[in-house]
């Protein structure tokens, strides 16, 4: 299939959600009561104190904002859906398509996200805005910067998620896959914990695992925590990273359609 139809996928996949439009409201509360309750956290973290480790109280709101929300998309559906097509064997369906069924996961979620992020993230956002405050970028670089990070931690999450989820043709289930990486994903991304307030050995690791691109480099770079010169190494170095995770994606898809096991259906 050539590359221009796999955008088709997009809109398909936007137009669907549309259809259940009904449950942006309940979405939108969930996240809201989610990024209220983080930012009473800090807030009770922050009392009666300026700063703590040289970040303030509204650094830390437009953190939560950033790293969470905005960042970090429900990979759970995702996951799930792709086990289940392993699991009842629909997904040699697509082997007998002209597509490659790694992109159409790519450009079907795209079409996911683009709702998500304009139907609940910037409603949450305006709302955390109006009634908290939120922080502009720290300058104009580290604002457009900041838009290149975005592409990298949807990319990185994306390629992630594709990777746990394949593992289903060897585990054969995805619920314990899905787990296993919100598990990892709340620590290591930095979503829930900036690594600033982690001990150092511990944040140098976490910050050279592929994890830390989707949530904390990001957030870090609008808010100015990194310079300009180390914002583009860590740019860099995320680049590298999805080069790897890609080629490791090409590799897995490779080995997971040749051994394909269909189970029911």
């Amino acid at each position: 299939m050539k590359l221009g139809a796999y955008p088709a996928f997009t809109a398909t996949a936007f137009q669907a959600r549309l259809a259940y439009r009904n449950q942006v409201w309940s979405s939108v509360f969930g996240e809201l009561v989610a990024t209220f309750a983080f930012i009473a956290v800090w807030t009770a973290a922050f009392a009666d104190r300026g700063s703590v480790d040289g970040v303030s109280l509204p650094e830390m709101v437009t953190y939560v904002l950033i790293a969470g929300p905005l960042l970090q998309w429900n990979t759970t559906p995702f996951i799930r859906e792709v086990g289940d097509a392993i699991r009842t064997g629909n997904v040699t369906a697509y082997l007998l398509k002209p597509l490659h069924y790694p992109g159409l996961l790519l450009f079907n979620q795209l079409g996911n996200n683009a709702f998500e992020q304009v139907t609940i993230t910037l409603p949450v956002a305006i709302v955390v805005a109006l009634s908290v405050g939120l922080l502009p970028p720290a300058s104009f670089a580290h604002g457009a910067l900041f838009l290149a990070y975005w592409a990298v931690s949807w990319s990185m999450l994306f390629l992630i998620a594709t990777v746990v989820s394949l593992l289903a043709f060897w585990v054969l289930t995805a619920f314990a896959l899905d787990w296993f990486l919100r598990g990892i994903m709340a620590v290591a991304s930095g979503a829930i914990m900036p690594f600033w307030f982690m001990p150092a050995p511990l944040a140098t690791i976490l910050g050279n695992l592929p994890f830390a691109w989707v949530s904390y480099y990001p957030s870090a770079v609008y808010l100015g925590k990194l310079d300009i010169p180390a914002a583009f190494l860590h740019l860099a170095l995320g680049l590298a990273w999805l080069a790897a995770l890609g080629g490791f994606l090409a590799w897995l898809w490779s080995r997971a359609s040749r051994r394909l096991v269909v189970q029911g259906g």
